[in-house]
């Protein structure tokens, strides 16, 4: 099948492999432009314009696909069976979504309508879900309202991270891709509508969401620092500086040396911690460098 894939960052790369490992026709990859990185703010490649040059395929990066008429007339010319997308990072307008024979094909990562939106990963983490997964859809000119195409579940443990839990739904996501197109191309998709009813929204972070406040229950801080973990990070004031809190869990009780007293009545117990222009280290490492000084 000849295929445009449309994607930008690490989640997407598997996606990508697949297609190429299945055997399907690149014609073209689109992902955002390079941007500044690091303390030397030096211009870097995204994830998936680095794989894609390293299987020889044709990258794109327009700063912006719609009202781009010279894009489309790109995309128009190359005549894809499918356009696939995954994080991509542009909304896509409806003249685009009817360029391909089938359509376009999205991979989100959460079971939808359930976390619609820019963040599903960490938004599940912080609202403490014990399950969530991947479902591919055929691309409407909403925001992830799309028929649902094929989902796949996957369990979230109590201390995993959104950073850990974008691993794995970053692999679950190529295999479940690979088999809509299976499906597709045997003309065994059965599309689902969304109900409506039952969406919910899964907005961009920011670094307003960080600061942990202590009068909520202790498993909900536990969920924000999982949640933020790695970006943008839990954070509380210690001494008259931010520390972040990289790892934490829920303590009954109060004995081990860095113990914050929650709402709940229960602690949360900080496990690695980072002050500021520190690296990160464990909290009773820490704490001991405090007590030397």
């Amino acid at each position: 099948m000849k295929i445009v894939f449309m994607g930008t960052p690490a989640f997407a790369v598997p996606c990508l492999e697949r297609l190429i490992q299945d055997g399907h026709g690149i014609a073209a990859v689109f992902c955002q432009p390079d941007k500044p990185q690091g303390r030397k703010m030096l211009l870097a490649p995204p994830p998936v314009k680095q794989a894609a040059l390293a299987h020889g395929l044709p990258v794109l990066q327009p700063e912006k696909l719609r009202n781009n008429t010279e894009m489309l007339g790109l995309l128009r010319s190359l005549c894809p069976d499918l356009i696939v997308v995954v994080a991509y990072g542009q909304i896509l307008r409806q003249e685009l979504l009817d360029i391909p024979k089938h359509g376009c094909i999205n991979v989100h990562a959460s079971l939808l309508p359930k976390y619609r939106g820019a963040a599903p990963i960490q938004w599940a983490v912080l609202h403490g879900e014990t399950e969530t997964g991947v479902t591919t859809q055929q691309m409407d000119a909403g925001i992830d309202t799309g028929d649902m195409l094929l989902r796949a579940k996957t369990p979230i443990p109590e201390d995993m991270t959104a950073g850990g839990l974008h691993d794995v739904l970053s692999e679950l996501g190529a295999q479940v891709l690979s088999d809509t197109i299976k499906l597709l191309q045997q003309g065994k998709l059965v599309p689902e509508q969304q109900d409506g009813a039952l969406a919910t929204y899964a907005p961009m972070l920011s670094k307003a969401l960080s600061p942990l406040d202590f009068t909520k229950p202790a498993h909900v801080l536990h969920n924000q620092v999982r949640g933020l973990n790695p970006w943008p990070g839990a954070s509380m004031e210690f001494g008259g500086r931010q520390l972040k809190i990289h790892k934490a869990r829920v303590a009954p009780q109060g004995d081990p040396p860095l113990c914050v007293p929650c709402g709940d009545g229960k602690y949360l117990e900080l496990l690695t911690v980072q002050a500021e222009g520190k690296r990160a280290m464990p909290a009773d490492e820490f704490l001991n460098g405090l007590r030397r000084k």
